[in-house]
């Protein structure tokens, strides 16, 4: 039999080197008959075990050098034994596994490309560039910090949450348009051959037992708001910035309007000899028309863009299409950052104490009518073309009091240009119906 080598401890292996003249040198280190250290003139050290695998002598590699320890190579050794007695060669299983893995790694896709062939597959049916352009961006900046290396053949349920998890509260109808836009993308991947079994970005059945109902999240969902004190800064600042995109944001915060109303307002849509606009119903979210009286700095602002030949839209991006959410929101964060570099504190919403999004002007014109005025709620309500949640109310309300809003929208647009200190005691005697 042969001589059984000295167990080496961690510190002897530690010492262990080339002697320096010679090629590579190889120390048997015990614990396991056949366990070597391999050193080499340039200084590097490897694991081998030395063994009988079938008729063939085997020297069979388990690692670098202190990479992986004495422990690790003991372990290793004793794991390829047991293999060997069973009849298994771990040269070739290693190289089957390398080979499969080559094969699964030429057949598979990235979730990163998986989003770039969908797109391009799926392009004529985007109704422009900015509809592709917004799903590009929502998945690369939300799924692809998580999901874009990941092959879509290995991609699960847990994975999809790890992207969701983190804004499905506070940005919920953003997460539900990823969670849709992930479940698309995988979906392409299953037909297309890159992976199978179900998709594990499907709501029913699926992610709606792990995840609140947007429905019942969004419905407590606060856009972050101007403060009142804040509003006439904030107007004012914004009235010094240049741009459609500004002027937008002006025109939502003068009329209370949702950001899709005023981007996707066409001048067929305004009268302003009458100083009104009329929004149709297939625009309003609550599939009604409304009715939007204009105060004499709404008009003016009308009155002084810039219109494109041909074209309906009276916001127009530069290209002529419709301006993106992204450019009002944008255009938010711009007035709150400089405001913060001319040392004041930005516009933060109060109680959340994020910036405010153009969205949340709708709440401070709220609460001003509330806090500031004595005009109806139930005008102020109208004026946000809100669901009245009281049947009778609803029944009984007919018109939708455009004449009495003019008045409130006029103060509205005094209270914001610095000009509101008479207009709420005249309401007073004329707020009845």
């Amino acid at each position: 039999m042969p001589k059984k080598a000295k167990d080496l401890t961690a510190l002897e292996v530690s010492r262990l080197r080339h002697p320096g003249k010679g090629g590579n040198a190889a120390v048997a280190v015990g614990n396991v008959s056949g366990l070597l250290l391999q050193c080499t003139p340039g200084g590097a050290r490897t694991w081998l075990l030395r063994t009988i695998v079938g008729t063939k002598r085997r020297e069979i590699g388990l690692g670098g050098y202190p990479d992986v320890p004495l422990a690790e190579a003991v372990r290793r050794a004793r794991e390829a034994k047991v293999k060997i007695l069973a009849g298994v060669d771990p040269v070739e299983e290693r190289k089957a596994a390398r080979a499969a893995l080559a094969a699964a790694q030429a057949r598979g896709l990235m979730f990163g490309d998986a989003v770039d062939r969908y797109l391009a597959a799926k392009l004529d049916a985007f109704k422009n560039a900015k509809h592709r352009a917004q799903w590009e961006m929502t998945l690369k900046s939300y799924a692809g910090p998580e999901l874009g290396a990941l092959l879509v053949s290995d991609i699960g349920v847990q994975d999809v949450l790890r992207v969701l998890q983190p804004i499905w509260k506070t940005k919920t109808e953003t997460a539900s348009r990823v969670r849709g836009r992930i479940e698309a993308v995988l979906a392409w991947a299953t037909v297309a051959g890159h992976r199978t079994g179900d998709n594990p970005a499907r709501w029913a059945g699926n992610l709606k037992e792990l995840l609140p109902a947007p429905s019942k999240v969004a419905g407590g969902e606060n856009q972050p708001a101007l403060q009142l004190d804040d509003a006439g800064r904030w107007f004012k600042s914004l009235g010094t910035r240049d741009g459609i995109g500004s002027r937008a944001l002006e025109f939502a915060a003068l009329t209370a309007c949702r950001s899709q109303e005023v981007r996707g307002a066409t001048w067929d849509e305004i009268d302003l000899d009458k100083a009104l606009w009329v929004v149709p119903a297939a625009r309003m979210k609550m599939g009604r028309e409304h009715r939007v009286p204009l105060t004499a700095h709404a008009v003016a602002l009308l009155e002084a863009l810039p219109r494109l030949a041909d074209n309906p839209i009276v916001f127009h991006a530069p290209k002529g299409g419709q301006l993106s959410d992204m450019t009002l929101s944008a255009t938010m964060r711009r007035l709150h950052d400089a405001d913060i570099e001319r040392g004041c504190t930005g516009f933060i919403d109060r109680a959340s104490k994020r910036p405010a999004v153009p969205h949340g002007l709708r709440s401070t014109f709220r609460d001003w009518v509330a806090e500031r005025t004595t005009f109806p709620g139930d005008m102020a309500e109208v004026a946000l073309a809100h669901k009245v949640s009281n049947a009778v109310e609803a029944a009984y309300r007919r018109g939708d009091q455009l004449e009495k809003r003019r008045q409130m929208m006029a103060s509205w647009s005094g209270f914001l240009t610095g000009r509101a200190a008479k207009a709420t005691v005249v309401r007073l005697r004329e707020a009845r119906t």
